[in-house]
């Protein structure tokens, strides 16, 4: 219950649209919980909810992911989905996660996790993380401003052509690890 609230809160301060992914069709855990989000629901009749299978999420989430503003999930499927959706930024290196609890409290980091294998050559995509910090300034402090401005400097960088290995492409200009943070704290 406390993660289809927190779901239906953050939807609230968006777009007031939400996603639950599940199995119910075939899982007796996916029905209960479709079963207690349809009930926190009736709480926030502003949020327009829909329900997805997963396997169906996952090929919305390809063919068309700007139908979606929150997805709540559980675990497994959005671990699943993450890394799906990881693609259509271009990589795993560009997304931030939040693993959120009642009372502004978070916990947020990378979805790729520490990535030893390029640990110290400049090679790591900074962005996932840089966005985490936006997060955080938005769920854990309330600080819009400062989140969007993170956001908004990430963005002129990247529509600089600024890139890093992982997101490079024809006509972009490379850069690394550094330089990106260097470039995204010169832009806030």
């Amino acid at each position: 219950e406390r993660i289809s609230r927190m779901a239906f809160d953050i939807s609230m301060k968006r777009q007031k649209k939400l996603c639950s992914v599940d199995k119910a069709n075939i899982l007796e855990t996916s029905r209960l919980w479709r079963s207690v989000v349809n009930r926190v629901a009736k709480e926030y009749p502003e949020v327009e909810l829909s329900h997805l299978y997963v396997d169906n999420a996952a090929m919305q989430l390809v063919r068309n992911p700007r139908q979606f503003d929150v997805i709540v999930t559980e675990n497994m499927f959005g671990d699943i989905l993450s890394d799906e959706a990881s693609m259509i930024t271009g990589s795993i290196g560009m997304l931030p996660s939040a693993s959120l609890r009642t009372g502004n409290f978070g916990m947020y980091e990378p979805i790729h996790g520490s990535a030893p294998d390029i640990a110290g050559q400049d090679k790591a995509n900074p962005i996932a993380t840089i966005l985490s910090t936006a997060m955080m300034l938005r769920y854990t402090f309330a600080l819009e401003t400062e989140a969007l401005a993170i956001e908004n400097a990430v963005i002129s960088v990247l529509d600089a052509g600024w890139r890093t290995g992982d997101i490079m492409s024809a006509g972009m200009r490379p850069i690394g690890t550094k330089e990106m943070g260097t470039l995204i704290a010169s832009a806030i």
